[in-house]
């Protein structure tokens, strides 16, 4: 039988994603919880890689398993064996066509930045901090270049295995909440680094380091050395995969979860006591 679980977790602690010879991963810890509900190994599929230090609220991944257990004992049991950094959502029995990475239709990501003078002790691994005034209107007027099918090589890592580096933005958007701002991006896919690349540019913009129109030049030049620096892993948090509805998915939780770390990341910094 194949089975879908959603799982959630601070990367902080970790080295991506994927699994590494000598270091701690979430699929590592991942597969052996779930092996421990199973009785034997298991090897997952996610929707997305994540690098180190990097956030995610609905990570999907699928396996296969000769096991006979209700859905009850993948998210408890699974979720007893986990260390408290990672958590599995809910879990789900899918037809064996379901594939978590090449199913998957299109992506959410946000990428969370605490905009004070001062950094948080609570968000410090949880959201970016830049010192300077943020401009959150112009950098999401510069983001609305990057929305439609372009090549975005110039967002793109010099690691990046992917064939091609076209890619489709739905939407992009910036958005403030008290000190903190939020860039919320739906591809149908990503490039490696693409995310923080972009938010590390639109952080120029936003500073009143480059002009609104620099986004839209940046991107028709296709040369990575002329966009901003890679913005850190830990203001990155990978939100949902989205799926052919016929699967029924149950999102909900996940949804509103992400928007916590949108709209109502402003708890994290009080104006006083």
């Amino acid at each position: 039988m194949r089975w879908a679980v959603c799982v959630e977790y601070d990367g902080s602690a970790y080295n991506g994603w994927q699994t590494q010879p000598h270091a701690p991963s979430v699929q590592a810890a991942v597969e052996h919880a779930l092996a421990s509900v199973a009785g034997h190994p298991v090897r997952v599929v996610c929707a997305g890689r994540t690098d180190t230090g990097v956030h995610a609220f609905g990570q999907v991944v699928h396996f296969d398993t000769p096991a006979d257990r209700p859905a009850r004992a993948w998210l408890f049991g699974g979720n007893s064996a986990l260390p408290k950094d990672v958590s599995l959502r809910w879990a789900l029995p899918v037809p064996d066509e379901f594939h978590a990475r090449y199913g998957a239709v299109r992506r959410d990501y946000e990428y969370l930045i605490h905009n004070h003078p001062t950094r948080s002790a609570l968000f410090a691994r949880r959201a970016t901090n830049i010192h300077g005034p943020l401009d959150h209107e112009a950098m999401h007027r510069a983001a609305q270049s990057l929305v439609g099918r372009h090549d975005f090589s110039a967002f793109r890592a010099a690691a990046c295995q992917a064939k091609s580096p076209v890619r489709e933005v739905q939407t992009l958007d910036v958005t403030r909440s008290g000190d903190f701002l939020r860039i919320a991006i739906t591809a149908n896919a990503f490039l490696h680094h693409m995310v923080r690349n972009i938010a590390g540019s639109l952080i120029r913009v936003g500073l009143g380091q480059e002009t609104e129109g620099w986004i839209a030049r940046v991107l028709a030049g296709l040369d990575r050395r002329q966009a901003g620096a890679t913005a850190p892993p830990w203001g990155l948090y990978f939100c949902r995969a989205y799926y052919d509805p016929a699967y029924a998915l149950p999102w909900e939780d996940t949804q509103a979860v992400s928007r916590i770390v949108g709209a109502g990341a402003q708890s994290g910094t009080s104006k006083g006591c």
